[in-house]
């Protein structure tokens, strides 16, 4: 049976008003959590994925707050 709702993404969406923030920036944001934490964090979905804009990664401030706000509540 078809349902009405949309698809979902596996590419995140990305808005022109969204703020990106570099890894120096993410560490600085998690008091200065190592590059190898972060990338674990990564890979057990406790960080959103970055996105790479030429040669730097760059993570969305708001999906970055949004998951330290879903930690904290749990």
């Amino acid at each position: 049976m078809p349902t009405n709702e949309p698809p979902v993404s596996a590419t995140p969406t990305y808005a022109a008003n969204d703020k990106y923030i570099t890894l120096q920036q993410l560490r600085d944001k998690l008091a200065g959590r190592a590059r190898s934490s972060i990338y674990l964090d990564i890979e057990n979905d406790r960080l959103p994925k970055p996105m790479k804009l030429g040669g730097t990664l760059y993570w969305r401030e708001n999906a970055v707050d949004a998951a330290m706000a879903e930690l904290a509540a749990a």
